[in-house]
């Protein structure tokens, strides 16, 4: 008897054993990338989130580590000047000025093609345009991702920053500034506060792209350092990312906001509101493309977003276009087999 429960035993803590090792092998297969967020979680980290959570990365051989940002300018700057972060998540129109001023960035998968800045002024003011801010208080942020386009934008009116109020406060101020009516319209990316400021003070957006000011919105990015050494992993990253965003246009909306909720349980975030920042972002992914699935770069979108910006004196209008993306390496049709099935 003794010796056949020594047996079970020693098979149990075999069996055990094995399990163990190759529950490390299969953690150590999985590539680590380390991944800067543009801001704290909402909407437009749907697809993270939910890709996380059903484990697609992981069957893409990948092991993501998310961190949160601050703002869209400074998660260029610390993904394209140090060694901290293989991949970063923000809004492309500083990652194409940083690039011009000589940061070794490049965008890899542009998800939101349309400009989505703006300006929200109440549903029930007479402002319609930037002409109509003339004698108005403005509230924005001096050094957040729209700064460098509000001249612009107050020129298609024939308006200039003499002409109105503009009230300078931080990014994560702007909101309430606005919502409880310490300013008369903010400018900011429109589906990150619409849904909030509207339940407070019903809004209405004057999108800068209806002004000529269309520019990629946000997407994937990395320095050139770290797409010589970790393209393949930045692929499948972006690639599963992609095919995540179109799982989610297709009417699964509601299990992105789940996901994000159960991956920040501690951030108490509305469910109302994350949905309604998904419904207001939908339009700007933009229409599709004949020979273009999620996240690859349009040629054509990024010719005119750097003529754009050349003209507004934003870049020097020295490189190529295509000196600001690279193609190829978004491949969502690789994940049609493992993703909504």
């Amino acid at each position: 008897m003794k010796k056949l429960l020594t047996k079970s035993w020693a098979r149990v803590l075999t069996g055990t054993v094995a399990c163990l090792v190759a529950g490390t092998a299969a953690a150590q297969s999985l590539t680590p990338l380390k991944v800067r967020l543009d801001w704290t979680p909402w909407g437009i980290h749907g697809a993270f989130h939910l890709a996380m959570q059903k484990g697609w990365y992981k069957d893409a051989g990948l092991d993501i580590n998310f961190e949160d940002g601050n703002g869209s300018v400074t998660t260029v700057q610390i993904v394209g000047s140090s060694d901290n972060f293989d991949v970063g998540h923000a809004a492309l129109a500083p990652m194409i000025i940083a690039r011009d001023k000589g940061l070794p960035v490049k965008a890899v998968a542009p998800f939101a093609r349309r400009n989505d800045i703006g300006v929200l002024v109440p549903k029930d003011s007479n402002i319609k345009g930037p002409a109509d801010l003339k004698g108005k208080k403005l509230v924005y942020t001096a050094g957040s991702l729209e700064a460098p386009f509000v001249d612009a934008f107050l020129a298609a009116g024939g308006v200039k920053r003499t002409d109105l109020e503009l009230l300078n406060v931080e990014a994560a101020a702007k909101a309430t500034t606005y919502a409880v009516g310490r300013a008369d319209a903010v400018v900011s990316t429109i589906p990150f506060i619409i849904a909030s400021v509207s339940k407070t003070r019903p809004s209405v957006a004057i999108p800068f792209a209806d002004y000529g000011l269309n520019i990629p919105s946000f997407g994937i990015f990395a320095n050139e350092g770290k797409l010589a050494s970790h393209g393949e992993a930045i692929s499948k990253f972006a690639s599963v990312t992609a095919r995540t965003w179109e799982y989610i246009w297709a009417g699964n909306e509601d299990e992105a906001v789940k996901a994000i909720i159960a991956a920040r349980p501690q951030a108490r975030l509305d469910a109302e509101s994350l949905r309604g920042q998904l419904d207001a972002l939908k339009p700007y992914f933009g229409k599709p493309v004949e020979g273009y699935r999620m996240g690859m770069p349009i040629p054509a979108e990024w010719d005119d977003a750097v003529k754009t910006m050349t003209k507004l004196e934003l870049i020097k209008g020295g490189l190529p276009a295509t000196d600001f993306y690279v193609t190829g390496m978004v491949k969502p049709e690789a994940y049609d087999g493992m993703i909504g099935k």
